[in-house]
């Protein structure tokens, strides 16, 4: 349940227009998202914070339709100035996830996609090294 503050804080506030679209959690995958919040929130607090990654954990995963405009008021004390485009980015990758057959955002499919090609390239260049050499 929202406190007052939460719910002055939620009428004063200026959302993305895209939070204004639900997200089913049922044709998401939550772990994927999970991966991703994981990830992201280390990378914005320079740590791995087992607390707030539960606590975003909890709003994504709890409801079939999460409240993100919500959530984004309830993260604002942990992850400051980042909250809002974290909220953004989450929230753009679940929208992206529930149109997709698998439950995964097109950007981490690409973004893995790309990563494995680089991989490949770095394994053929080390092999191509080591043939140089013997």
């Amino acid at each position: 349940m929202a406190s007052s503050v939460d719910t002055k804080l939620l009428r004063a506030t200026k959302f993305p227009p895209e939070f204004n679209q639900k997200v089913d959690m049922q044709k998401v995958n939550l772990q994927v998202m999970k991966k991703w919040i994981a990830s992201k929130i280390s990378e914005i607090l320079g740590s791995e914070d087992d607390v707030v990654t539960e606590l975003c954990f909890n709003l994504i995963d709890g409801p079939r339709y999460p409240d993100i405009k919500s959530m984004q008021i309830q993260l604002t004390g942990f992850l400051d100035k980042d909250t809002a485009p974290f909220c953004k980015e989450l929230w753009s990758l679940c929208l992206s996830a529930q149109s997709s057959p698998q439950g995964v955002p097109k950007e981490l499919l690409e973004a893995k996609k790309l990563e494995l090609i680089q991989e490949k390239v770095v394994d053929a260049a080390a092999k191509t090294i080591l043939l140089d050499v013997y």
